[in-house]
């Protein structure tokens, strides 16, 4: 995500529930009044006052309703004092069970007194759920919490002047379900909270969704944690993937020699990945900061020489490309298939005003790279100027967010027109934060005042930098146009990366463009001046495959353009025969579907043994057929 959200801090609202407040209030008698040996209650003085002996019982009573014996709760008064109840539990627990069930159950509870909970009100909830369910353990907290608030909070809130409907939509809006306009809506607790209930809305145990958020910080998105959660799991699931990925090439080698089906399998060789879950080494890959590969035309430490593995040495040259966010060893699969190359990571934010966080595989030189001209717009303002007029101060975007394939409701748009219509000026602190969340998780753009919408798709073309018109017409629905867009090639990036090929091929180039989408790598080359000589473009999608033919035709290509269906079905003979026609393929380019890679898939983020995402293996099959052509010819 470009930038952190920014706002005030979110509003205080009391923990204290009735059994704390209780305890609060009692008036503790002194040791004059009363003495404690030997575990016995003592009488002292007959002129104790009633009210002493009663808070003395009560304090009894409420750590013996916790489930501690009489005995040993009277021990403990004596020994820590009356007023002192934080250290009466911690010696209550000392006490109970043996030491290794102490130590666990102390921890337990200083895993939920950081996350804001008191001592009592945590051992009050393990005593309800047993210490090994801690879904149910953070399930009763938060009842505790949410249904007491301190009064103070609630003069905050009424101050703010701030809808229940407004914050509560906070989270319908994460999973874009609408609120029903009669549906009540609780104000979170917390942030912290609030967060922490959405994940396990949306299935995640609770002990793996408070982990991420100590990992990640208090300021971590929802896509961030759920970017933690998952990677964690993929982890914990590594070797039985691993051992998968190296049977998973057997599937495609059928038509190759036995000498190649060894040479190939030693790219899937498993390597051990540590099984701890939820800890320091079950992060995603850590990707570079800044995101600019061996080099960008606007920043500055350009890489000019890299050494290629000998089996990755070109022809044919390849190019591959995915999400950068992916489980952890993803990207070290795809570059152990891959001839052992190592990843580019490259933000698209360099290249225009809209992120896009993608890694790239490529046998390219990376020497002597130039970008298109003209340089596209690099932040919102030069992009759509006409926003520029009704952007208020307090929104310090300067760049869009990644471009997705869907946008968001009108009635989302509406809800925030109406919040801040309720201002004159400067919205509170509480609703810019809102509106601000809403505005990077939907790339929204000010469109008029106190007015926010969706990108139009004309937009999203250009930002993406495809002729204006690209996916327009021809029975394209709106949500086609946004669909096709969102799986795209940026192609500025990825003319940078093609830009090398141009002066080795000033006579024209043969293309396998597998899973070409909308033609994001025909419109970089052809944007770069290299003639397109034979294309083979290979797409599922029937509307895309007509976007594509459609700008072949517009362009006044000279070339010859085939467009087949359905990778899986590029055998072996079809290969070599089109292999024979063209005279060979000069690059083989492509970026297979990354529905099982991508953070925002919850429920079904399976890596590369994903129904989708498993068609790399498809790529690699086919680049291996082209390489072995190749050498053979």
């Amino acid at each position: 995500m470009d930038g952190n959200t920014s706002g005030g801090e979110s509003d205080e609202f009391g923990w204290n529930t009735e059994d704390e407040l209780e305890i609060a209030s009692y008036a503790l008698p002194s040791c004059s009044n009363g003495t404690l040996h030997g575990g016995e209650a003592v009488a002292g003085s007959t002129e104790a006052s009633s009210s002493s002996g009663s808070s003395s019982t009560k304090m009894i009573d409420h750590f013996v309703g916790m489930g501690f014996s009489e005995e040993m709760v009277i021990k403990a008064i004596q020994e820590n004092g009356e007023q002192n109840t934080d250290l009466i539990l911690e010696t209550l627990l000392k006490y109970s069970g043996s030491s290794s069930a102490s130590s666990s159950n102390s921890k337990l509870i200083d895993h939920f007194v950081g996350m804001g909970f008191s001592k009592e009100m945590v051992a009050k909830a393990i005593q309800e759920n047993g210490e090994d369910n801690t879904d149910s353990i953070l399930e009763t907290l938060l009842t505790y919490s949410a249904l007491e608030k301190s009064p103070q909070a609630q003069q905050d809130v009424d101050s703010d002047e701030y809808s229940s409907e407004l914050e509560g939509s906070f989270l319908n809006d994460f999973s874009d379900i609408n609120t029903s306009d009669g549906e009540e809506i609780r104000k979170p607790v917390s942030d912290k909270e609030d967060k922490l209930l959405f994940l396990a809305s949306m299935g995640y145990a609770v002990e793996e969704a408070s982990i991420a958020m100590e990992r990640c910080g208090p300021d971590s998105t929802i896509a961030e944690l759920t970017d933690f959660i998952c990677a964690a799991q993929m982890a914990k699931a590594s070797d039985a993937l691993m051992g998968e990925l190296e049977e998973k090439p057997k599937q495609f080698f059928n038509d190759y020699p036995n000498h190649k089906k060894r040479r190939m399998l030693d790219y899937g060789k498993k390597q051990r990945f540590e099984k701890k879950l939820l800890n320091g080494d079950d992060e995603q890959i850590r990707l570079p900061i800044p995101m600019i590969g061996y080099g960008v035309p606007t920043e500055p430490g350009c890489i000019t020489h890299r050494t290629l593995p000998e089996a990755a040495i070109g022809p044919p040259y390849f190019y591959y490309e995915n999400v950068a966010l992916t489980p952890k060893g993803v990207w070290d699969t795809i570059s152990r298939f891959l001839y052992d190359v190592e990843p580019e990571f490259v933000d698209s934010k360099y290249f225009c005003a809209a992120a896009r966080k993608r890694g790239y595989v490529h046998n390219l030189p990376i020497e002597n790279r130039y970008p298109l001209l003209p340089l596209p717009p690099h932040n919102i303002n030069e992009a759509l100027p006409l926003t520029k007029k009704w952007w208020p101060s307090w929104d310090p975007r300067t760049k869009l967010n990644c471009l997705q394939t869907c946008v968001a409701s009108a009635k989302l748009t509406e809800r925030i027109r109406k919040a801040l219509e309720d201002y004159d000026g400067t919205p509170p602190l509480s609703v810019q934060k809102y509106v601000l969340e809403e505005c990077r998780k939907w790339n929204l753009v000010w469109v008029g005042r106190n007015k926010l919408a969706p990108l139009e798709p004309d937009e999203v073309e250009m930002l993406l930098g495809f002729p204006r018109n690209h996916t327009r017409g021809g029975g394209i629905s709106r949500t086609d146009r946004y669909k096709s867009l969102g799986n795209s090639f940026q192609v500025d990036t990825v003319a940078y990366h093609l830009s090398v090929l141009k002066e080795m091929f000033p006579g024209g180039i043969n293309v396998l463009s597998l899973f070409s989408g909308i033609g994001g790598a025909e419109v970089a080359l052809h944007r770069l001046g290299v003639p397109l000589k034979n294309v083979v473009s290979v797409e599922i999608s029937e509307v895309n495959r007509n976007i594509v033919r459609s700008w072949w035709e517009q362009t006044n290509q000279k070339g010859r353009l085939i467009d087949l269906a359905d990778v899986q079905q590029l055998d072996a003979d079809r290969v070599e025969h089109m292999f024979n026609s063209f005279g060979g393929f000069d690059l083989v380019i492509g970026g297979s579907p990354c529905n099982n890679l991508a953070g925002s898939n919850r429920h079904s983020r399976d890596g590369l043994e994903g129904k989708h995402s498993s068609l790399f293996y498809d790529f690699f099959r086919i680049l291996n057929m082209v390489k072995d052509l190749t050498t053979r010819h």
